[in-house]
């Protein structure tokens, strides 16, 4: 059983290296320490104070060969968001410029995954809706085609029947011309 001056020892000794909400939002990291993630979903590092040094492994890359740089290493600033998928091995410690001390802030999220009524209703555009509309298109060509057959067929037959109308094999034929 924890009593509570044991709680706030164990609290007070954690709060000096990384704290779980910190005081103005997210996480700290103190300087000359680093911390390793590897999130099991997609997730967001945004930084909110202070710069850090991120180096990213892909899942199926392997290290040095991340986005960003051929090394995978990112400095961040207050106000960068990195995306890590699931899987990437990230490790972050605090870079500040020369003269500033002070630990770096950070907010780590989870993104949310896609709702299935997402995925269904993107599947369902995709498999029904898309070709349903090349249907409709190639159907409205088709009634188009055969409106200027027939319109073709009335014009020809109207003129074989005043009798002004060439065969066609002669009206194709340059030598009878």
């Amino acid at each position: 059983m924890t009593t509570p001056s044991t709680a706030s020892a164990v609290a007070e000794s954690r709060a000096d290296r990384v704290r779980t909400p910190a005081a103005p939002r997210g996480w700290r990291l103190e300087e000359r320490l680093a911390m390793s993630l590897r999130p099991q979903l997609p997730s967001r590092l945004e930084i909110t104070e202070g710069r850090a040094w991120v180096t990213l492994d892909l899942p199926r890359q392997g290290p040095g060969m991340g986005r960003g740089n051929q090394s995978g290493d990112f400095m961040l600033c207050a106000g960068e968001i990195l995306r890590v998928p699931a899987g990437a091995r990230l490790v972050m410690e605090p870079w500040q410029p020369a003269g500033t001390v002070g630990p770096v802030r950070f907010d780590w999220q989870a993104e949310s995954p896609v709702p299935a009524v997402a995925l269904w209703r993107d599947g369902f555009v995709r498999e029904v809706v898309a070709p349903s509309r090349e249907l409709a298109q190639a159907l409205w060509q088709v009634g188009a085609a055969v409106g200027r057959l027939v319109r073709g067929l009335f014009g020809y037959g109207g003129l074989l029947v005043t009798g002004r109308a060439r065969p066609l094999a002669t009206a194709c034929d340059p030598r009878t011309r």
